[in-house]
């Protein structure tokens, strides 16, 4: 089912845009009419912030809890050691390193824009960020800690308490595992990235180069749209890896069946959330392995395993440098400076 619609997703795009060479863009006029008809731009935060009703007691508590190692039992690893928001939300290697230096089994995704996606996670198993968050916490190759623990460590130091209060104030015992994910979520949801040249684009300004104009034709035309699209480029659907061709055991591990090991069922054996694709210049490496450094190379296997289209190094060339436009403003995040620990703290441990 989920094969059969990505091949009608793909076939339909390309019957709509008709595929053409660089030299037969369609105007500009015309070709942002179509764009518009996939791809919304990235609202800023504060729009975010009005939409979610989200206080800034709540952003403040999330943004020490996002940067906090002593959520982790060893007191070393942050929600912003694997999705840094400096290199583009992630980590920028193949997997992530968590509890006495273990190798997660996936690449770390970016949570820039991630609360635009409607899953978090490569196989979807978080169905927002608040439930996100509290996953790496309690994960034994990650943060390897408990809620009990998270709840003793935070109740011991008085600062947070207090900020607890603040962004809690209905609650008698604010200081508790949800809030926790609950304020991390507030926070992560303002880390948006806005005014990318592609965006300024969309809203009618002639900001791109013609290389870039063919990439985003050929972005369309070719039937990438079919899983990327939206404010974020994906993020919103479920699709095998591998719909045409099956990708090399280097990049497609056969012991990672992907969202199988949600549903337990047999047609999800190796199918994946669509990685959105914004900022994706500052995410390598890629797909859910990490095994692919080359944004070019991760072009042109999509090209062969989800289009069955080997492209041409013109039309590799044109859709990577379309894909550079949709970085956009990073986030200014200043660094916490986070309260010591006190006798009653929780001591790290191996």
């Amino acid at each position: 089912m989920v094969k059969r619609s990505v091949l009608a997703l793909a076939a339909a795009a390309a019957v709509c845009i008709p595929a053409a060479h660089a030299a037969d863009i369609p105007p500009s006029a015309e070709l942002r009419k179509t764009a518009l008809g996939f791809f919304q731009p990235v609202p800023d935060a504060a729009t975010v912030i009005q939409e979610r009703k989200i206080t800034e007691p709540e952003i403040e508590l999330g943004k020490w809890l996002f940067f906090e190692p002593r959520l982790s039992r060893s007191h070393i690893i942050s929600c912003n050691t694997c999705h840094s928001v400096g290199t583009g939300g992630a980590d920028n290697i193949q997997t992530s390193i968590g509890h006495g230096w273990q190798h997660g089994p996936r690449n770390s995704p970016t949570v820039l824009n991630a609360v635009f996606n409607s899953a978090q996670f490569w196989d979807g198993r978080a169905a927002d960020l608040k439930e996100q968050a509290k996953g790496p916490v309690q994960a034994s190759v990650e943060m390897n800690n408990t809620p009990d623990q998270v709840e003793l460590t935070l109740k011991s130091l008085p600062e947070y308490v207090e900020r607890f209060a603040r962004a809690f104030p209905a609650d008698k015992d604010p200081v508790n595992f949800e809030n926790m994910a609950h304020a991390i979520e507030a926070f992560e949801s303002t880390l948006v990235t806005p005014n990318a040249r592609f965006d300024q684009w969309l809203d009618g300004q002639d900001v791109l180069e013609v290389t870039e104009l063919q990439g985003l034709h050929l972005f369309m035309s070719k039937g990438c749209v079919a899983c990327h699209q939206g404010v974020n480029f994906g993020g919103q659907g479920y699709f095998p890896f591998g719909v045409i061709k099956k990708p090399g055991a280097d990049i497609l591990p056969p012991d990672d069946k992907g969202r199988f090991t949600v549903t337990n069922t047999a047609s999800d054996e190796y199918v994946f959330r669509a990685g959105p694709l914004r900022n994706i210049a500052l995410t390598a490496p890629y797909f859910h392995s990490g095994e692919v450094w080359s944004l070019e190379q991760a072009v042109a296997i999509m090209g062969s395993s989800q289009l069955g289209q080997e492209l041409n190094p013109d039309e590799v060339k044109a859709i990577t440098q379309f894909l550079h436009t949709l970085t956009g403003e990073q986030p200014k995040v200043v660094y916490p400076t986070l309260p010591p620990s006190t006798s009653a703290t929780p001591r790290p441990q191996k």
